[in-house]
Protein backbone atom coordinates (compact mmCIF):
# COMPACT_ATOMS: atom_id res chain seq x y z
CA UNK A 1 0.00 0.00 0.00
CA UNK A 2 1.44 3.39 -1.00
CA UNK A 3 -0.70 5.93 0.83
CA UNK A 4 2.07 8.49 1.17
CA UNK A 5 4.34 7.72 -1.80
CA UNK A 6 5.91 10.91 -3.17
CA UNK A 7 3.32 13.00 -1.32
CA UNK A 8 3.44 15.19 1.72
CA UNK A 9 1.36 13.97 4.62
CA UNK A 10 -2.19 15.32 4.33
CA UNK A 11 -4.98 15.98 6.84
CA UNK A 12 -2.78 17.79 9.33
CA UNK A 13 -4.09 19.44 12.51
CA UNK A 14 -2.74 21.11 15.64
CA UNK A 15 -4.88 21.00 18.80
CA UNK A 16 -4.48 23.76 21.40
CA UNK A 17 -6.31 26.05 23.81
CA UNK A 18 -5.43 29.31 25.59
CA UNK A 19 -6.10 27.72 29.02
CA UNK A 20 -2.60 26.23 28.74
CA UNK A 21 -1.26 29.78 29.22
CA UNK A 22 -2.62 29.96 32.77
CA UNK A 23 -0.34 29.39 35.77
CA UNK A 24 -1.56 26.67 38.13
CA UNK A 25 1.77 25.50 39.52
CA UNK A 26 4.08 27.37 41.89
CA UNK A 27 6.37 29.95 40.33
CA UNK A 28 9.57 28.25 39.23
CA UNK A 29 7.88 24.91 38.66
CA UNK A 30 9.23 23.28 35.45
CA UNK A 31 5.72 22.43 34.22
CA UNK A 32 4.78 26.02 33.47
CA UNK A 33 2.75 28.07 30.96
CA UNK A 34 5.98 29.21 29.32
CA UNK A 35 6.27 25.70 27.83
CA UNK A 36 3.08 26.19 25.83
CA UNK A 37 3.99 29.80 25.04
CA UNK A 38 7.38 28.77 23.64
CA UNK A 39 5.75 26.23 21.31
CA UNK A 40 3.05 28.70 20.28
CA UNK A 41 5.57 31.40 19.48
CA UNK A 42 7.65 28.95 17.46
CA UNK A 43 4.86 27.56 15.28
CA UNK A 44 2.38 30.45 14.99
CA UNK A 45 2.56 32.15 11.63
CA UNK A 46 4.04 29.03 10.08
CA UNK A 47 2.75 25.54 9.35
CA UNK A 48 0.12 26.83 6.93
CA UNK A 49 -0.84 23.29 5.93
CA UNK A 50 -1.98 22.48 9.46
CA UNK A 51 -5.49 23.43 10.54
CA UNK A 52 -5.87 24.77 14.09
CA UNK A 53 -8.54 23.22 16.30
CA UNK A 54 -9.56 24.16 19.86
CA UNK A 55 -9.16 21.42 22.46
CA UNK A 56 -12.47 20.52 24.16
CA UNK A 57 -12.76 19.24 27.71
CA UNK A 58 -12.80 15.46 27.95
CA UNK A 59 -16.18 14.13 28.97
CA UNK A 60 -16.64 12.11 32.13
CA UNK A 61 -17.52 9.12 29.94
CA UNK A 62 -14.18 9.40 28.15
CA UNK A 63 -12.26 9.71 31.42
CA UNK A 64 -14.08 6.76 33.04
CA UNK A 65 -12.76 4.46 30.34
CA UNK A 66 -9.37 4.87 32.03
CA UNK A 67 -9.79 6.44 35.47
CA UNK A 68 -11.80 5.31 38.47
CA UNK A 69 -14.90 7.22 39.50
CA UNK A 70 -13.46 7.69 42.99
CA UNK A 71 -10.40 9.41 41.53
CA UNK A 72 -12.48 11.71 39.31
CA UNK A 73 -14.65 12.63 42.30
CA UNK A 74 -11.52 13.37 44.33
CA UNK A 75 -10.22 15.83 41.71
CA UNK A 76 -13.67 17.44 41.38
CA UNK A 77 -13.85 17.96 45.14
CA UNK A 78 -10.43 19.59 45.25
CA UNK A 79 -11.29 22.02 42.47
CA UNK A 80 -14.69 22.95 43.92
CA UNK A 81 -13.45 23.20 47.49
CA UNK A 82 -10.50 25.56 47.11
CA UNK A 83 -9.88 28.86 45.35
CA UNK A 84 -6.15 28.09 45.13
CA UNK A 85 -4.26 25.16 43.56
CA UNK A 86 -3.69 22.21 45.90
CA UNK A 87 -0.56 20.09 45.88
CA UNK A 88 -1.55 16.48 45.20
CA UNK A 89 2.07 15.50 45.79
CA UNK A 90 5.34 17.50 45.78
CA UNK A 91 5.27 17.66 41.95
CA UNK A 92 1.60 17.72 40.95
CA UNK A 93 -0.93 20.50 41.49
CA UNK A 94 -4.68 20.77 40.98
CA UNK A 95 -6.59 24.03 40.68
CA UNK A 96 -9.39 25.36 38.51
CA UNK A 97 -7.28 26.38 35.51
CA UNK A 98 -4.83 23.50 35.80
CA UNK A 99 -7.54 20.86 35.94
CA UNK A 100 -9.35 22.50 33.04
CA UNK A 101 -6.10 22.42 31.08
CA UNK A 102 -5.68 18.74 31.94
CA UNK A 103 -9.29 18.07 30.90
CA UNK A 104 -8.66 19.83 27.61
CA UNK A 105 -5.42 17.88 27.24
CA UNK A 106 -7.34 14.60 27.44
CA UNK A 107 -10.19 15.98 25.34
CA UNK A 108 -7.73 17.37 22.81
CA UNK A 109 -6.08 13.97 22.54
CA UNK A 110 -9.48 12.43 21.76
CA UNK A 111 -10.16 15.17 19.22
CA UNK A 112 -6.79 14.42 17.61
CA UNK A 113 -8.02 10.86 17.10
CA UNK A 114 -11.23 12.16 15.53
CA UNK A 115 -9.22 14.40 13.20
CA UNK A 116 -7.00 11.65 11.79
CA UNK A 117 -9.90 9.23 11.44
CA UNK A 118 -11.45 11.50 8.79
CA UNK A 119 -9.13 10.08 6.12
CA UNK A 120 -6.85 7.08 5.64
CA UNK A 121 -3.75 9.22 6.01
CA UNK A 122 -3.06 12.04 8.44
CA UNK A 123 -1.36 13.42 11.52
CA UNK A 124 -2.59 15.47 14.45
CA UNK A 125 -0.53 17.08 17.22
CA UNK A 126 -1.93 18.16 20.58
CA UNK A 127 0.21 20.94 22.06
CA UNK A 128 -1.60 20.96 25.39
CA UNK A 129 -0.03 20.97 28.83
CA UNK A 130 0.20 19.50 31.47
CA UNK A 131 1.48 16.11 30.33
CA UNK A 132 -0.46 12.93 31.11
CA UNK A 133 1.62 9.77 30.89
CA UNK A 134 2.34 9.46 34.63
CA UNK A 135 -1.32 9.61 35.70
CA UNK A 136 -2.54 6.17 36.77
CA UNK A 137 -6.18 5.04 36.86
CA UNK A 138 -6.56 6.09 40.50
CA UNK A 139 -3.72 8.56 41.02
CA UNK A 140 -2.29 11.84 39.71
CA UNK A 141 1.49 12.14 39.80
CA UNK A 142 4.54 13.49 37.98
CA UNK A 143 2.84 16.76 36.85
CA UNK A 144 0.02 14.65 35.33
CA UNK A 145 -3.67 14.61 36.30
CA UNK A 146 -5.35 12.64 33.50
CA UNK A 147 -3.76 9.95 31.34
CA UNK A 148 -4.35 11.64 27.99
CA UNK A 149 -2.74 9.06 25.69
CA UNK A 150 -4.61 6.20 27.36
CA UNK A 151 -7.90 8.13 27.22
CA UNK A 152 -7.30 8.77 23.50
CA UNK A 153 -6.53 5.09 22.87
CA UNK A 154 -9.78 4.01 24.54
CA UNK A 155 -11.66 6.69 22.61
CA UNK A 156 -10.27 5.28 19.36
CA UNK A 157 -11.50 1.82 20.31
CA UNK A 158 -14.92 2.79 21.65
CA UNK A 159 -15.87 5.57 19.23
CA UNK A 160 -14.15 4.37 16.07
CA UNK A 161 -14.16 0.60 16.53
CA UNK A 162 -10.39 0.20 16.23
CA UNK A 163 -9.22 -3.18 17.49
CA UNK A 164 -5.59 -2.42 18.34
CA UNK A 165 -4.00 0.86 19.42
CA UNK A 166 -0.32 1.46 20.22
CA UNK A 167 1.27 4.26 22.24
CA UNK A 168 4.92 5.02 21.53
CA UNK A 169 6.61 7.07 24.26
CA UNK A 170 10.05 8.70 23.87
CA UNK A 171 9.87 10.98 26.94
CA UNK A 172 12.95 10.78 29.18
CA UNK A 173 10.69 9.53 31.99
CA UNK A 174 8.87 6.21 31.83
CA UNK A 175 5.12 6.54 31.34
CA UNK A 176 4.06 4.46 34.30
CA UNK A 177 0.48 5.73 33.98
CA UNK A 178 0.03 4.62 30.38
CA UNK A 179 1.62 1.30 31.23
CA UNK A 180 -0.72 0.79 34.19
CA UNK A 181 -3.76 1.61 32.04
CA UNK A 182 -2.68 -0.89 29.36
CA UNK A 183 -1.23 -3.66 31.53
CA UNK A 184 -4.22 -6.02 31.52
CA UNK A 185 -5.48 -5.41 27.98
CA UNK A 186 -3.73 -7.15 25.05
CA UNK A 187 -5.63 -4.93 22.56
CA UNK A 188 -3.46 -2.01 23.72
CA UNK A 189 0.32 -1.79 23.22
CA UNK A 190 2.87 0.42 24.96
CA UNK A 191 6.48 0.93 23.84
CA UNK A 192 8.82 3.25 25.73
CA UNK A 193 12.42 4.41 25.74
CA UNK A 194 13.42 6.23 28.93
CA UNK A 195 16.29 6.94 31.29
CA UNK A 196 16.86 4.59 34.19
CA UNK A 197 17.40 5.23 37.03
CA UNK A 198 15.04 8.22 37.02
CA UNK A 199 11.54 9.12 38.18
CA UNK A 200 9.16 7.27 38.45
CA UNK A 201 11.36 4.18 38.86
CA UNK A 202 9.31 1.90 36.59
CA UNK A 203 10.04 0.65 33.07
CA UNK A 204 12.28 -2.39 33.45
CA UNK A 205 12.50 -4.68 30.43
CA UNK A 206 10.92 -7.40 32.57
CA UNK A 207 7.66 -5.38 32.74
CA UNK A 208 5.79 -6.92 29.80
CA UNK A 209 2.06 -6.76 30.59
CA UNK A 210 -0.61 -9.41 30.31
CA UNK A 211 0.26 -10.49 26.77
CA UNK A 212 3.71 -9.07 26.09
CA UNK A 213 1.89 -5.87 25.15
CA UNK A 214 4.40 -3.73 27.08
CA UNK A 215 7.93 -3.25 25.69
CA UNK A 216 10.38 -1.09 27.63
CA UNK A 217 13.85 0.11 26.71
CA UNK A 218 15.57 1.57 29.78
CA UNK A 219 18.64 3.66 28.95
CA UNK A 220 21.58 4.70 31.13
CA UNK A 221 22.22 8.37 31.89
CA UNK A 222 24.35 9.88 29.14
CA UNK A 223 22.98 7.68 26.35
CA UNK A 224 23.38 9.54 23.05
CA UNK A 225 20.91 9.94 20.24
CA UNK A 226 22.54 7.34 18.01
CA UNK A 227 22.08 4.64 20.63
CA UNK A 228 18.50 5.67 21.39
CA UNK A 229 17.59 5.66 17.71
CA UNK A 230 19.16 2.23 17.25
CA UNK A 231 17.08 0.97 20.17
CA UNK A 232 13.90 2.17 18.50
CA UNK A 233 14.89 0.90 15.05
CA UNK A 234 16.03 -2.55 16.11
CA UNK A 235 13.96 -3.32 19.21
CA UNK A 236 10.93 -1.16 19.93
CA UNK A 237 9.56 -0.46 16.44
CA UNK A 238 9.74 -4.09 15.22
CA UNK A 239 7.68 -5.02 18.29
CA UNK A 240 5.11 -2.36 17.42
CA UNK A 241 4.98 -3.57 13.82
CA UNK A 242 4.37 -7.13 15.00
CA UNK A 243 1.36 -5.82 16.97
CA UNK A 244 -0.16 -4.33 13.77
CA UNK A 245 -1.91 -1.36 15.42
CA UNK A 246 -4.87 0.31 13.72
CA UNK A 247 -3.67 3.62 15.19
CA UNK A 248 -0.33 4.93 16.44
CA UNK A 249 -0.32 7.48 19.26
CA UNK A 250 2.98 9.16 20.14
CA UNK A 251 3.62 10.35 23.69
CA UNK A 252 5.95 13.07 22.46
CA UNK A 253 8.15 14.08 25.36
CA UNK A 254 11.17 16.17 24.39
CA UNK A 255 12.98 16.06 27.73
CA UNK A 256 15.42 13.44 26.43
CA UNK A 257 17.10 16.45 24.79
CA UNK A 258 20.70 17.01 25.84
CA UNK A 259 19.84 20.50 27.15
CA UNK A 260 16.85 19.49 29.26
CA UNK A 261 17.27 20.16 33.01
CA UNK A 262 15.22 17.17 34.23
CA UNK A 263 16.95 14.33 32.41
CA UNK A 264 20.35 12.95 31.50
CA UNK A 265 19.89 11.62 27.97
CA UNK A 266 21.67 13.30 25.07
CA UNK A 267 19.33 13.52 22.10
CA UNK A 268 19.64 16.50 19.78
CA UNK A 269 16.84 18.41 18.12
CA UNK A 270 17.63 16.64 14.86
CA UNK A 271 17.45 13.25 16.59
CA UNK A 272 13.77 13.87 17.34
CA UNK A 273 13.20 14.43 13.63
CA UNK A 274 14.99 11.18 12.82
CA UNK A 275 13.00 9.28 15.43
CA UNK A 276 9.76 10.72 14.05
CA UNK A 277 10.82 9.55 10.58
CA UNK A 278 11.52 6.04 11.89
CA UNK A 279 8.07 5.93 13.47
CA UNK A 280 6.48 7.10 10.22
CA UNK A 281 8.37 4.48 8.22
CA UNK A 282 7.09 1.81 10.60
CA UNK A 283 3.55 3.18 10.32
CA UNK A 284 3.74 3.09 6.55
CA UNK A 285 4.86 -0.56 6.59
CA UNK A 286 2.03 -1.24 9.00
CA UNK A 287 -0.40 0.26 6.47
CA UNK A 288 0.02 -2.91 4.41
CA UNK A 289 -1.95 -4.65 7.16
CA UNK A 290 -4.29 -1.90 8.38
CA UNK A 291 -4.95 0.03 5.14
CA UNK A 292 -4.30 3.34 6.88
CA UNK A 293 -1.42 5.56 8.03
CA UNK A 294 -2.65 7.71 10.90
CA UNK A 295 -0.49 9.34 13.58
CA UNK A 296 -1.69 11.12 16.72
CA UNK A 297 1.03 12.94 18.66
CA UNK A 298 0.48 14.25 22.20
CA UNK A 299 2.89 16.60 23.99
CA UNK A 300 4.39 15.17 27.17
CA UNK A 301 7.59 16.56 28.73
CA UNK A 302 10.26 19.04 27.64
CA UNK A 303 11.49 21.72 30.06
CA UNK A 304 14.23 23.65 28.29
CA UNK A 305 12.07 26.15 26.43
CA UNK A 306 14.34 26.62 23.42
CA UNK A 307 15.03 22.91 23.02
CA UNK A 308 11.32 22.14 23.45
CA UNK A 309 10.15 24.63 20.82
CA UNK A 310 12.82 23.62 18.30
CA UNK A 311 12.20 19.91 18.84
CA UNK A 312 8.43 20.29 18.42
CA UNK A 313 9.03 22.19 15.18
CA UNK A 314 11.37 19.44 13.94
CA UNK A 315 8.75 16.83 14.89
CA UNK A 316 6.01 18.69 12.98
CA UNK A 317 8.27 19.29 9.97
CA UNK A 318 8.96 15.57 9.74
CA UNK A 319 5.32 14.62 10.14
CA UNK A 320 4.35 17.03 7.36
CA UNK A 321 7.08 16.25 4.84
CA UNK A 322 7.19 12.47 5.24
CA UNK A 323 7.91 10.69 1.96
CA UNK A 324 8.60 7.03 1.14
Amino acid sequence: MNLAKNLRMKNLSIISHKIALYQDTPRGHPECPERYEAIKNRIDGDYKNWIRVQAPCATRKQLLRVHTEAFLNYIDEIVSGSSKPIGLDPDTWAGKSGVEAALRGAGGACLAVDQVMKTEEGASFSAMRPPGHHAEPDKAMGFCVYSSAAVAARHAQKNWGLERVAVLDFDVHHGNGTQACFWDDPSLFYASSHQMPLFPGTGEMSETGVGNNIVNLPLPPGAIGKDILEGWKNYLLPSVLDFKPNLVIISAGFDAHKDDPLGGLKMTTEDFGTLTKLILEMAHKNADFTRSCRIVSILEGGYNLTALADSVACHLDTLESFKV
